[in-house]
Parts: C-alpha cells; sequence; structure tokens
C-alpha cells in the first residue's frame, strides 16, 4: 500500500517557488522521466541527509551520497505526467548502510498535476517514521517520506541511469498437480529490460525435474511447470534460477513439498 501524507500545500508552494507549476503542452506533460530522476534523486539526497545528521552519523552530505534514480511508471504506460504507479530505483553511497544484492532501492511516488510528488521510501533501507536521534530521542524521520516538485523548465535530457528488474520466486511451497508435476511462481520487479532465463528444479533426493525458461515485462508475474514428475519420497524441491536479463536471486530457493 502507498504511503500518503497530507502535505499537499508545501508542496504547491515549493512549485511556486521552482517558477512555475508542471503543466501539459502541445509536446506533451513537463513531468518527464528525467525530470523526476534528477529531482527525486536531488530531494532524497537532501532528506537522507538530514537524516544522517539526526543520527549523529558523520561525514554525509547531499553531494557525498552520489545518488542516481531511474524512475518509471511501469509496462504499456505513457512515461510521463501526473500519477500514483511512479516507481524510483536508487541508489547512493553511505558507509553505514550498504546497498542490497540489486544495488538500488524501491521508492514509491504519487506525481501530482502540479509537479510536485511525495516518496515513500523502502523502510529496509531507510528506517521507519520516527528514528531515535543522537541523544537518544525519538523523532520523525525525513527520510520516511517527504514532498517535492520537479522544474518544468529543467534539464529533459536523460541522464542515462538503468537498473535492472529484480527477480524473484514467489512461492512458498510446492504443490503437486494432478499428473504428479511441480511449478514454481515468479515475479519480475521494476527495472529495465524485465526478466529473462530460466530456473533449474531440483528434488532433495537429487532427481532433476528440468530446466525452464522464461521470459517476462517488468512488474509482471508468471508460473512455470517442470516437465518431469515429482518422485515418491521427495520432500523439498530447490529452484535455481538464472538470468540473461535482470537480476537473479542471490541463492536458490528450497520450498517444502505439501502433502
Amino acid at each position: 500500500m502507498r504511503r500518503i501524507i497530507l502535505t499537499f500545500a508545501a508542496a504547491v508552494l515549493v512549485a511556486v517557488g521552482l517558477g512555475g507549476v508542471a503543466v501539459a503542452t502541445s509536446g506533451g506533460s513537463t513531468i518527464t522521466v528525467p525530470r523526476l530522476d534528477r529531482a527525486v534523486a536531488t530531494s532524497f539526497s537532501n532528506v537522507y541527509a538530514q537524516e544522517s545528521a539526526i543520527e549523529g552519523h558523520t561525514g554525509i552530505t547531499p553531494s557525498s551520497l552520489q545518488a542516481k534514480a531511474m524512475c518509471d511508471r511501469g509496462p504499456n504506460v505513457t512515461q510521463s505526467g501526473p500519477g500514483a504507479t511512479w516507481n524510483c530505483l536508487m541508489s547512493w553511497s553511505d558507509p553505514n548502510t550498504p546497498m542490497p544484492p540489486t544495488g538500488y532501492g524501491k521508492f514509491e511516488l504519487n506525481v501530482h498535476s502540479n509537479g510536485c510528488f511525495t516518496v515513500g521510501s523502502p523502510s529496509s533501507l531507510i528506517g521507519y517514521q520516527t528514528i531515535t536521534d543522537r541523544r537518544g530521542r525519538t523523532v520523525n524521520n525525513p527520510a520516511y517520506e517527504w514532498d517535492s516538485c520537479l522544474d518544468p523548465a529543467s534539464d529533459d535530457t536523460p541522464t542515462g541511469t538503468t537498473f535492472p528488474s529484480a527477480l524473484t520466486v514467489t512461492s512458498t511451497t510446492v504443490n503437486v498437480t494432478a499428473d504428479g508435476t511441480v511449478g514454481v511462481d515468479l515475479a519480475c520487479g521494476v527495472g529495465a529490460g524485465g526478466c529473462r532465463g530460466s530456473v533449474a528444479a531440483v528434488t532433495d533426493t537429487g532427481v532433476k525435474l528440468g530446466t525452464v525458461p522464461f521470459t517476462m515485462t517488468e512488474q509482471a508475474t508468471t508460473h512455470l511447470k517442470f516437465p518431469t514428475a515429482l518422485p515418491a519420497g521427495a520432500k523439498q524441491v530447490t529452484f535455481t534460477a538464472t538470468t540473461t536479463t535482470g537480476f537473479a536471486p542471490p541463492s536458490p530457493a528450497t520450498l517444502a513439498v505439501q502433502g
């Protein structure tokens, strides 16, 4: 669920300070991917540096973070204009918080028609709504959720920043079908190029159930069915994904057989 905070009026004031609000022009909306990429990375750097200062981390400044963002509305959608379906993948450099294996965090955006936007951060990297400051007090986390605006007259050339989609195994157990075979559910996250590759399945008894290819767009799901029937006595199946496009899970998924 997207987290929305009611600071829209303040965001409008920021937009006015930028010299105007974003509008739809004859050439299309001034809310574009390059402008969002830059605006989100810049505003994130400011609030993240504030969070670091509150927590007493030294040496963290907006410029030292070197934040880069790739914003995206998903497949088969015009990549411009307002909406609540924007996502931005972002990387930054902070020795106190190493990046996950993908190399980025996922931020959710609600972009308004005036070019202002509300950002919801991944709590696994940014922390929760309240944090403990260097004096031990509980205070609001400025980077948990924030508002900012893009400048409709700012640079609209592509930043060149891209991040791969992350592939995940979403099945939690192995279900056996009537013909004795098994399958696995996959999800391809936000990112450039979607996910392509194959998944191999092996039982805990060493029987290979097959290797099945997949091709997925970003933000898509699929179910793979393996050709070899599950042998009697198998209690677990290990699924190993290999990708040629996208980021594969860093370790295989071993799931218990149901029933």
